[in-house]
């Protein structure tokens, strides 16, 4: 079963960093894509970013590109995704999500009240101003 959790959240302020943590298991790493997820209260649920392990291929929404990094350790089955230069608009509940095709993560982008599959408790990061 595919499992995924976040962790690393927490309370910043703008223009400070935070790594999220996500961890997987239950299916081979290298052989799925990894993506991450947020929703800020009263806000529509947001694709930020989506890393595919076995060659690197990265995707970031506009919002985050140049801030956020997202990047994996496969010997762990951990995916991060490292946050630089906070801002409060940042300030949402992020959680990881998995899928053997990267094209079913973009299209979660898109699809937001869809379930994200393998996705457990999210991660808050609240970033005050």
């Amino acid at each position: 079963e595919v499992q995924l959790q976040a962790s690393g959240g927490g309370l910043v302020q703008a223009g400070e960093s935070l790594r999220l943590s996500c961890a997987a298991s239950g299916f081979i790493f290298d052989h799925y894509s990894i993506g991450w997820f947020r929703q800020a209260p009263g806000k529509e649920r947001e694709g930020v970013s989506i890393l595919r392990p076995s060659d690197g291929k990265t995707y970031h929404t506009n919002s985050v590109q140049g801030r956020f990094t997202i990047s994996s350790d496969s010997a762990k089955n951990l995916v991060y995704l490292q946050m630089n230069r906070l801002r409060p608009a940042d300030t949402a509940v992020y959680r990881c999500a998995a899928a053997q095709d990267i094209d079913q993560l973009l299209r979660l982008w898109a699809f937001t009240n869809e379930p994200l599959p393998g996705s457990g408790q999210g991660t808050l990061v609240t970033v005050s101003s």
